[in-house]
């Protein structure tokens, strides 16, 4: 299987086993969201990152539909916000301060 189908796979087959717990499948509670981030993240980069305190932010921002837990879509820019994180941290690239000049260098190339 090619690397970015695994990826893939991976983000679902997680998804889905961390939101069967309880018998409430295809979502996750925010202690749900804890574990995955807990177990699956392994990263010293984001696991530096990932604290009580942000997982309650995490759901606040992230939970569009104000029911309490994330939905796949809302799993998914978990895993989008993670991802544009750790680029962040191997380029030095994609803050916020530097946004402007990020975006002109990537017209350059």
């Amino acid at each position: 299987m090619a690397r970015l189908d695994q990826v893939i796979t991976n983000i679902v087959d997680i998804f889905l086993e961390y939101a069967d717990d309880e018998g409430k499948k295809k979502k996750l509670n925010k202690e749900e969201l804890k574990k995955v981030l807990e177990q699956e993240i392994q990263c010293p980069e984001l696991k530096d990152k990932i604290n009580a305190g942000d997982i309650e932010e995490a759901m606040k921002m992230l939970d569009k539909n104000h029911d309490g837990e994330l939905n796949f879509r809302e799993f998914c820019r978990c895993v989008s916000e993670l991802a544009k994180c750790y680029y962040q941290k191997k380029t030095g690239k994609g803050g916020k301060k530097g946004k402007g000049k990020e975006q002109e260098g990537e017209q350059e190339d």
